[in-house]
């Protein structure tokens, strides 16, 4: 089975979780965050595209909720027992077929947590959700209880994240090999790419983003693959994975003459990388991190340049496919007020 933990570890995590629960006084949580359900049972799968639910209660039932396509993946790559089955048909309703499990379990007139702050969770199910549980239970937004959880991670994490490390290594080694005048972009990728798979590692939860001479300063993937001219600016974001745990890192590589511009650039970035790092130590909160890091760029003069943060937390992650159940229910809320939600605009 491929399953990438121990079943005491999977036990040690399912009584915090079951503790969280209890401490909020909640008497179940319904996960549809695909990292939740990994962390929690080890199933794997990119199946949360579709409507799928992970129950877990203080009395420690664990049941999952899904489409036949994944039956096989939660038996291969999980430690779940009780799966159940929603049928993919015409005016097919899996908010019913969850509401008739949790009427099994004594659910009703119960306090239920929701990780509505999902992938797995889009409007359109968020509000068939609500609907079908209306009146049956009270509802509490819960989105972070496994999230919390997750930030500290175990021995076994660790190495997974090391390795990962050593994979995002391996794929920078690789760009540098082969990143000159007249190269395609596609190699550069693929020769990246295939260096993480060689070295039994993954595909990203993010595509790798690559972008050179106009595209070179896009923060984001798009289709486009030139050729590397004689003076030219590349610009790439990857990450080793290993076990879905990642390791992220960016680079800017010049071809050809660098021109002054460029070597203050560099130079600002790097001292407000050491700023960075000098501050990155237990104790300290990352947001004094992007302090270090936004102090050092505005007083050289490159406010206006920089971005409104300066790293993102990694562990397993899965791709982010879509809007969330909590910002669709968070606009309405928010429209409905004649008011824009800031954080997701």
């Amino acid at each position: 089975m491929s399953i990438h933990f121990t079943n005491k570890e999977f036990s040690e995590r399912k009584v915090q979780a079951i503790e969280k629960l209890k401490k909020q006084n909640l008497d179940a949580l319904l996960m549809f965050r695909q990292e939740s359900m990994y962390w929690l049972t080890g199933y794997d799968t990119f199946g949360f595209v579709f409507f799928q639910c992970l129950i877990l209660t203080v009395k420690g039932d664990l049941i999952l909720l899904t489409r036949a396509p994944d039956l096989r993946q939660a038996q291969n790559t999980s430690i779940l027992n009780d799966i159940r089955i929603w049928v993919d048909k015409d005016q097919s309703s899996p908010t019913d077929d969850l509401k008739i499990i949790l009427n099994e379990l004594n659910l009703g007139d119960s306090n239920i947590g929701v990780e509505y702050e999902s992938y797995g969770l889009t409007g359109r199910n968020a509000i068939k959700l609500n609907n079908a549980l209306k009146n049956f239970a009270a509802l509490h937004d819960k989105s972070e209880i496994i999230n919390q959880l997750r930030v500290i991670k175990s021995p076994s994490e660790i190495t997974y994240v090391k390795k990962a490390a050593k994979l995002a290594d391996d794929a920078m080694d690789a760009a540098w090999r082969c990143v000159k005048a007249g190269q395609s972009e596609s190699k550069i990728l693929a020769e990246m790419q295939g260096a993480v798979f060689n070295g039994g590692g993954d595909y990203p939860a993010n595509d790798f983003i690559i972008g050179s001479g106009k595209n070179a300063l896009l923060c984001r993937y798009q289709s486009e693959k030139r050729t590397l001219e004689k003076v030219d600016q590349l610009s790439i974001e990857w990450a080793g994975t290993y076990k879905h745990y990642h390791s992220a890192m960016f680079r800017t590589i010049v071809i050809g003459n660098i021109n002054k511009k460029q070597e203050k650039m560099y130079e600002a970035c790097l001292e407000a990388l050491k700023a960075c790092e000098n501050k990155l130590k237990p104790g300290n909160k990352a947001g004094e991190v992007f302090d270090c890091h936004a102090e050092v760029l505005d007083r050289l003069g490159y406010k206006n340049s920089r971005m409104n943060a300066c790293g993102y937390s990694l562990g397993s992650t899965f791709p982010q496919i879509g809007w969330t159940g909590q910002c669709f229910t968070r606009a309405i809320r928010m429209l409905s007020n004649q008011v824009m939600c800031s954080s997701c605009t």
